[in-house]
């Protein structure tokens, strides 16, 4: 999630991290083993004279299978199941739009079924998490395409898919 973020323009900073759970010390190796009810999650410091919230909507929706429940592609879990947590009624309004916009496009068979979901503490993740994009570019690459990732954006959203 995070290159396309860290790509935008007017996008200032992200973090990778955790939210949502029940525990104070979020870590990976208790959220990948589902003990904390965390989600991982990114969190985005943006310009918003130079990038809306609705931008950054667009963003996520095009990196994600908003139709799948259980996870994203083969990462299965609440810590894998996609989710935009909201700062403000403004940012929730926005986010039900955005999603209720995208469920009529016409653009996926199925449901959207990604969950809007008031902010909660964000725990950031352990460093060797952070950009590792470009820390492991091979391995990052792998995973990617090898997830079902890119074939599946590919197939929903064509060229768009390399915006």
């Amino acid at each position: 999630m995070q290159p396309p973020f860290d790509n935008a323009k007017g996008v200032v900073k992200t973090v990778v991290g955790y939210s949502g759970g029940s525990a104070a010390d979020a870590t990976y190796e208790k959220v990948s083993a589902h003990r904390t009810k965390h989600r991982e999650v990114i969190e985005v410091t943006y310009d918003p004279a130079q990038i809306s919230y609705d931008q950054l909507l667009d963003i996520f929706w095009r990196q994600i299978n908003p139709t799948q429940a259980d996870g994203q592609f083969h990462d299965i879990g609440l810590s894998y199941q996609a989710a935009v947590f909201y700062g403000s009624e403004e940012e929730k309004r926005a986010t039900e739009t955005s999603r209720e916009k995208l469920s009529k496009s016409g653009k996926f068979s199925k449901p959207i079924v990604t969950e809007i979901l008031p902010a909660q503490p964000f725990y950031p993740a352990e460093e060797y998490h952070q950009k590792y994009y470009l820390k492991n570019a091979a391995a990052y690459e792998a995973y990617h395409v090898g997830s079902g990732r890119v074939s599946f954006l590919e197939k929903i959203w064509g060229a768009e898919a390399k915006k």
